[in-house]
């Protein structure tokens, strides 16, 4: 059973190789774009992010996270709607370029985070980015990319088989896309989880 799922595994990667390798540049891509938006804001835009940043860290540092059972609710609704998005851009043929553009603006989030602490805190902001950011962000960025390209895998596949009328059975490609898509929702809770109980407690230790 294992030498089985190992062997789906390693076909599925195979497959879809270059899809993936195009949407890591594409991500990598946007978290260059972001990192560079952070350096042409204004100053006046910069302070006033480094003030809201600074009580963040405060309060942060004081007290914790206020609410954390509120907090990962909206951490993994977050993600549950963006993985919405994805699977029903998946479902259709003209959503095929709305996932790349997601992909994307997702990596010039992570830019724009990262770029902005690292440009205002120097090394502390290195530090932060390590114990703020990046472990969900472990979780989360795999997930996504395995539910686009999945997403953009079937999208081509509805192309081959509705405009250029190709046979081919649907609804087994149509199960496994959506089964996939569960399982990277409960690898998101994973996330949300860390988001809120594991991160804080390392930003809480690099602050103190």
């Amino acid at each position: 059973m294992r030498a089985r799922v190992g062997q789906t595994i390693q076909a599925y990667a195979r497959e879809h190789q270059s899809l993936y390798w195009f949407t890591i540049v594409l991500f990598a891509m946007g978290i260059i774009f972001g990192a560079v938006i952070v350096n042409s804001l204004p100053l006046s835009q910069r302070q006033e992010l480094f003030g809201f940043l600074q009580y963040f860290f405060n309060t942060l540092g004081s007290q914790g996270i206020p609410e954390p059972t509120a907090h990962f609710q909206q951490a993994f609704g977050h993600y549950a709607k963006t993985v919405g998005i994805l699977w029903m851009l998946g479902l259709s043929i003209i959503g095929l370029p709305m996932i790349l553009l997601l992909l994307f603006l997702k990596g010039v989030v992570v830019g724009f985070t990262v770029g902005f602490l690292v440009n205002q805190l120097q090394w502390q902001g290195v530090t932060l980015a390590l114990a703020g950011v990046l472990p969900q962000n472990l979780l989360v960025v795999p997930a996504l990319f395995i539910v686009g390209v999945s997403g953009i895998s079937f999208s081509m596949r509805l192309i081959k088989t509705r405009l250029l009328s190709r046979r081919d059975v649907i609804l087994p490609h149509f199960v496994g896309y959506t089964v996939l898509v569960v399982v990277m929702l409960a690898v998101l809770m994973v996330a949300a989880l860390f988001e809120t109980f594991v991160s804080p407690r390392l930003m809480q230790m690099v602050l103190n």
